[in-house]
């Protein structure tokens, strides 16, 4: 069974122009509880497994995701822009976003949060009754990849949460996403347009591990569409650090994560990691999941996001949804820019699970 399954996995990498690589690719089953004995064989068990892997993320990879009252969220609408005042102790924060209305369709609307911003092409999306909303993750915490700004204390997500300073900016990021919809949630569809019901959220390369982060955390969020995410996205750890000129552990940012995980798990020692990002994309079950890649930029490692993914799929494939995952790796286009190969399957899942 395993030498046909890795057989199959090779056979799908040719095609792709992917090299053949060994047997270190084997994922355990995301369905598998940290025990080594259950498995998540009902819906009810699957809700607790995912939980369970929620904690080993939040414990190893990029700390605590605060929860927070609705009582703690005071949201306005002025014109088309929406403001959120958090308020954490005697300390608040303000998140600030404008909602982009289609030219089609009925109110209530659909809405498609871009994790910093949205890299799906405007000719794409035109067509679709569906409401766009940037989420700018600088109001919550910064980004540092090439610059200087990677003293934690400084942003306002820390300035709520002091004792949460070694958190990663991905737990940061994916809470104030939250309070985004919970303040969709409280103003209600009369005052913003949007049915709440159903949302998307879809980001490229370090946005584009932001949506992943984002959609596996919040189950409000029925669609992620996580484009060129790269390692530390789709692309399992473990698997990463067996190739070369890949992200992978050791060759990140860590600002972006615990500073912990490399101290605990660089080198060898990432195949001690309790869990790996095959069960961070698993953990979107039972919504709908598309990954997308390209391979012309050997960094995104998407050998790897292959098999990540692979393993993933086989949750919604046990409970009888294979539909609602997939993954297309097309070459030959600029990052970020999704070439028109891909719009069919993009817009596939767009009609499919956010507007049905």
């Amino acid at each position: 069974m395993r030498k046909t399954f890795l057989s199959l996995l090779m056979l799908a990498f040719s095609s792709l122009g992917f090299a053949q690589q060994n047997d270190a690719y084997t994922l355990k089953d995301p369905r598998l509880f940290a025990d080594g004995k259950t498995m998540a064989e009902t819906p009810e068990q699957w809700t607790a497994r995912r939980a369970e892997i929620s904690g080993l993320i939040q414990k190893y990879e990029i700390g605590e995701i605060p929860a927070v009252s609705k009582k703690q969220i005071k949201p306005k609408m002025v014109g088309d822009t929406l403001f959120v005042d958090v308020k954490v102790g005697k300390n608040t924060i303000t998140l600030k976003t404008e909602i982009k209305y289609p030219k089609t369709g009925t109110a209530p609307y659909p809405l498609i949060i871009g994790t910093s911003r949205n890299s799906l092409p405007p000719q794409l999306l035109e067509k679709y009754p569906v409401a766009l909303l940037d989420y700018h993750e600088r109001q919550v915490n910064g980004y540092s990849q090439f610059r200087g700004d990677t003293v934690r204390s400084n942003y306002g997500f820390v300035k709520l949460y002091p004792h949460l300073i070694d958190n990663g900016a991905y737990s940061e990021w994916a809470w104030g996403f939250q309070r985004i919809i919970d303040a969709l949630e409280i103003l209600g569809p009369k005052k913003t347009k949007i049915d709440v019901s159903r949302i998307a959220c879809t980001g490229c390369s370090y946005a584009g591990k932001m949506s992943l982060f984002c959609g596996a955390f919040d189950e409000r969020v029925k669609l992620v569409i996580a484009q060129e995410p790269g390692g530390g996205g789709a692309a399992a750890w473990r698997v990463s650090h067996t190739m070369e000129g890949v992200e992978d552990l050791d060759h990140t940012d860590f600002h972006w994560f615990k500073e912990s995980l490399r101290q605990e798990f660089g080198g060898d020692k990432v195949n001690n990691l309790p869990y790996d990002h095959h069960e961070l994309c698993a953990m979107v079950c039972p919504r709908a999941l598309l990954v997308l890649g390209n391979p012309d930029y050997k960094w995104l490692a998407d050998e790897s996001a292959k098999i990540s993914m692979e393993s993933a799929s086989t949750v919604w494939k046990h409970y009888g949804i294979p539909e609602k995952v997939a993954t297309s790796i097309v070459a030959n286009h600029p990052h970020c820019m999704l070439p028109e190969s891909q719009y069919e399957i993009v817009g596939d899942f767009i009609t499919k699970f956010l507007l049905k």
